[in-house]
């Protein structure tokens, strides 16, 4: 199944299951369906090229509603999921809908803080950390865990915010001001956990954090996504949008570096010698 289809039985679905569109707004933001169509798409296809020549074990850390491990599963990969909060009980209803187009046996998942002790060492041969690096905290004690679990020449695909894009800075600022790590009290675990507040990092922020945690990324694989507006997207077709972006950010590093909301990379160990 590839991404456009995916996503067009991946909406329809949402249509009855309306307890998802606080997350998903393509239901409740109509004018703005086709901008966030294709930041979803580009998103999903880049994590689909980097895993589909993987014959092994993924694991989805912070898989929130497990959406992308169900695409995964579907395209016969096996990818374990680890979530917390409210993101867990939806899981099986969501099975259930995509058991109609495929077997989706191949994910797998568990309500899991990634901090507790583990048998998983060594077992995954991809990490995927979409939406969630921002999250974990202590940073560099996470990023030593999932270095743990990951095969020697395993690699891990980022999805992530850019940390540089002034406008999303300035909005998250008004949010939560400066207090980047708060606790919450886990209702299921019966602990505090901490958590990253939105804490996201430029590029060149992550380079230094993956560093200090025996992790390089690879130039090759860095990818910005979106940058105009929604009304762009009426302007012109959601293809020529996208197209127009990726050639911006390739030619422009200040729109890349300021102006993009989105980067994705792929971050690999330094050493093979695990």
């Amino acid at each position: 199944m590839n991404v456009t289809e995916f996503f067009s039985l991946f909406y329809k679905e949402l249509e009855n299951h309306p307890t998802l569109w606080h997350y998903y707004k393509y239901h409740t933001d109509q004018k703005s369906l086709e901008f966030r169509k294709a930041y979803f798409i580009q998103r999903l296809e880049y994590i689909n090229q980097q895993v589909k020549d993987n014959k092994g074990i993924i694991w989805d850390v912070g898989c929130g509603y497990g959406t992308t491990a169900l695409f995964l599963a579907l395209n016969g990969h096996k990818v374990h999921g680890t979530t917390l909060e409210f993101y867990f009980k939806e899981i099986p209803q969501r099975i259930e809908y995509w058991k109609q187009f495929g077997d989706v046996s191949g994910f797998t998942y568990d309500y899991e803080n990634l901090f507790e002790p583990s048998k998983d060492h060594g077992q995954y041969d991809m990490v995927i950390v979409q939406d969630t690096l921002h999250h974990l905290e202590p940073i560099t004690q996470a990023l030593d865990i999932i270095y743990d679990h990951m095969k020697p020449n395993g690699k891990m695909i980022v999805i992530e915010e850019n940390g540089a894009n002034i406008i999303q800075t300035f909005k998250l600022y008004l949010q939560r001001g400066n207090k980047r790590i708060i606790e919450f009290y886990d209702e299921h675990l019966k602990k505090n956990i901490l958590l990253g507040n939105e804490n996201i990092r430029s590029l060149n922020e992550w380079t230094k954090v993956l560093a200090s945690s025996k992790f390089q990324i690879d130039p090759v694989s860095v990818n910005y996504v979106r940058a105009y507006p929604p009304f762009i997207f009426k302007k012109w077709s959601p293809a020529e949008a996208v197209q127009r972006e990726q050639k911006l950010w390739k030619i422009s590093s200040i729109a890349r570096d300021y102006f993009f909301f989105g980067v994705n990379f792929v971050a690999q160990p330094f050493t093979t010698n695990k």
